[in-house]
């Protein structure tokens, strides 16, 4: 018989009973164990354990938002994955990008991608933009007893506001502490080891109303410039043809840049760093 079923088969009373729109209390429920932050873990830090994920950047462009990751997890002084993607659309007009501990972070982000989908079956709406940044702050918070052993996790939101009065100024970005705090971003934020290089590149070269192509090409040379005094931050790879995950929002919906264009785009930088 299978383990929290009845006896003749039926399914438990928490998957017919009505409840919450919201997955992750459905799942805190059924099966607690399953969420990122509910697995009980020994005593100690596990920070040097598992690969670490590092440089997310977003800019708001006209139009929409850019979000852009390298390529590179670390584990300690080692190169634990030189192509994880760290990248992903959450739902049709928003996308996620984490930094912090891998494994956790990617099961978090197939979460808050089902969270939203539950939702909007159940409600037979979407989240506000809003709901879904919200959403993704209760999620973090149920995190923190995982955080507080060096399992950290902590992701960079960006979406297209369907709700925005001007569409030009529709591409929002949202950062996140540890704790679930959620601040809302100007003009353009990033996270993770090389945050503080990328943004110091991005300081420079952001102007606002800025198109979402100039965007782009800003995003990758932001990663570059954070390559550069970063080690757990990854580069262009030339050789391998390993390149940067580039991502964009709009009205028409989530879009990853191919990776013809990204590697054009980067070798382009490159060449014009080496003059």
């Amino acid at each position: 018989m299978a383990s929290g079923f009845d006896s003749p088969g039926r399914l438990p009373a928490f998957f017919t009973t009505p409840g919450s729109s919201s997955f992750t209390e459905f799942l805190s429920a059924a099966a607690p164990e399953m969420l990122p932050g509910g697995r009980a873990l020994p005593p100690g830090s596990a920070a040097e354990m598992a690969p670490h994920a590092t440089t997310i950047v977003a800019i708001a462009a006209a139009g929409g938002v850019v979000l852009a990751g390298d390529r590179r997890a670390t584990m300690g002084n080692l190169i634990a994955s030189r192509d994880i993607e760290k990248v992903y659309p959450a739902d049709a007009y928003s996308l996620i990008g984490i930094a912090g501990t891998a494994g956790v972070g990617l099961e978090m982000i197939k979460l808050f991608q089902v969270e939203l989908e539950h939702y909007e079956k159940i409600e037979g709406t979407p989240l506000t933009l809003d709901g879904k940044a919200n959403r993704l702050a209760t999620m973090i918070r149920g995190n923190l007893g995982a955080a507080m052993q060096g399992l950290v996790v902590v992701p960079l939101f960006a979406g297209f506001d369907l709700d925005a009065v001007d569409p030009a100024k529709a591409g929002r970005i949202f950062s996140y502490d540890v704790a679930g705090g959620i601040y809302a971003e100007k003009d353009y934020h990033a996270i993770g080891s090389g945050s503080l290089f990328a943004k110091s590149s991005l300081k420079k070269r952001f102007t606002p109303g800025v198109s979402i192509a100039d965007a782009q090409a800003m995003a990758i040379e932001a990663l570059y410039d954070a390559a550069d005094d970063d080690t757990a931050t990854g580069g262009p790879d030339l050789s391998r043809r390993i390149f940067p995950i580039v991502m964009t929002a709009t009205a028409e919906g989530t879009h990853r840049l191919g990776d013809a264009e990204t590697a054009a785009l980067a070798e382009a930088i490159v060449a014009q760093r080496s003059v």
